[in-house]
């Protein structure tokens, strides 16, 4: 190992402790499941994609994404490594983006392979990624509304047919009681959205 990569390998030896040294006021670091996260604040993006891969020597990216989380905002997250003979060091790094101001300066400058991701993650979630070139669909048609993998996305199908199907327990004519009515996650009350708003009483919580 060269001097380089022995110093990038200490530092990331130096992990989770010495998260804020490394990465700068604000990030905080925890190792679970034999992998390294690193959250920082979002003002702090790009400085700690820069840091993990020039100061850590995590050349490889390999992905990234987002998770919604409902009252705190958009997890965006990229999962970097290196990898050597018989060692691969990973680290995922993490910030939160609020969902009413839910936008990131671009990675391509750091790791140019983000830029596919930034497209699926901001047609996913509707995390928008400034300074990207060409922040255009990726997957869906160009005509699609919304963003399908946020929470508050209403699953359309399910207002037109009923969870998980048109006949319910004690609905058919094979008797049996019925069963207690709820509305699955992503299926909203079809009183309040959908062909027959305004028609029904509202669905049991």
């Amino acid at each position: 190992m060269n001097p380089s990569d022995q110093a990038s390998a200490a530092g990331y030896d130096r992990l989770p402790d010495a998260a804020a040294e490394i990465f700068g006021e604000g990030a905080t670091a925890e190792l679970s499941y034999d992998l390294l996260t690193v959250d920082v604040p979002a003002a702090s993006w790009i400085s700690a994609l820069e840091t993990a891969r020039s100061t850590l020597g995590l050349t490889y990216f390999d992905w990234l994404s987002a998770v919604d989380e409902p009252g705190t905002g958009f997890r965006v997250c990229a999962h970097v490594a290196a990898v050597g003979p018989g060692t691969v060091r990973r680290l995922l790094v993490r910030t939160t983006v609020p969902h009413d101001a839910a936008v990131l300066p671009t990675a391509i400058g750091v790791y140019a392979g983000a830029g596919w991701h930034e497209r699926e993650t901001h047609e996913m979630f509707g995390v928008a990624f400034t300074d990207h070139p060409n922040l255009v669909p990726l997957l869906l048609p160009e005509a699609f509304e919304g963003h399908p993998l946020r929470k508050d996305f209403v699953l359309a199908a399910r207002v037109a047919k009923a969870w998980p199907g048109a006949k319910e327990p004690g609905e058919s004519e094979h008797g049996g009681p019925k069963r207690r009515q709820m509305l699955p996650p992503g299926v909203p009350d079809p009183n309040e959205w959908g062909p027959l708003k305004g028609q029904l009483p509202p669905a049991p919580a």
